[in-house]
């Protein structure tokens, strides 16, 4: 009886300092990624080929380069008529026509001509604080807007919309 606890005492002691003396997979991994980490960046600066990047002319999401924009089929829900361009800047989207009228009033207080439109598919609505006829006058206008409010996470979400 003595021996066989002795003999399962020796089998759990060689069996732990077998494990604590072998190094963790997740050490193994962590080696590995430290040296191609450091592979990487001793290449870096020595890559030649030249990458050319396409400008997006069109988007179902807002981008940071200035001619991305979202193409949406949307009405007018308040505001002025005929103030509804072929681009517009929006600055807030809202699935209660209340929450938008409410930044709509905000932005008018700052002096925006702003007005809300809606998605006729998603009934989504939109408030735009500025719109125009041409794409290059809304990049601009949202550029103005987002140095305006440069505290503004929100604001600086900003994009454009086409209509359709």
């Amino acid at each position: 009886m003595i021996m066989k606890k002795i003999s399962v005492l020796l089998l759990v002691i060689s069996s732990v300092f077998a494990v604590s003396s072998c190094k963790s997979s997740k050490d193994t991994y962590k080696d590995a990624y430290a040296e191609a980490r450091a592979s990487e960046l001793a290449g870096q600066g020595q890559q030649s080929d030249a990458v050319e990047i396409a400008p997006v002319l069109s988007s179902t999401k807002s981008g940071a380069a200035d001619d991305t924009f979202r193409t949406e089929k949307v009405v007018l829900a308040s505001g002025a008529e005929g103030s509804l361009k072929a681009f517009s800047v929006v600055c807030g989207s809202f699935s209660t026509k209340s929450n938008a009228e409410n930044l709509r009033s905000s932005l008018i207080d700052e002096g925006y001509s702003a007005i809300v439109v809606q998605n006729s598919e998603t009934g989504m609505y939109r408030v735009v604080c500025a719109s125009f006829d041409t794409k290059e006058e809304a990049a601009a206008s949202r550029a103005q807007f987002k140095s305006s409010h440069p505290r503004n996470s929100d604001f600086q979400k900003a994009w454009l919309l086409y209509n359709k």
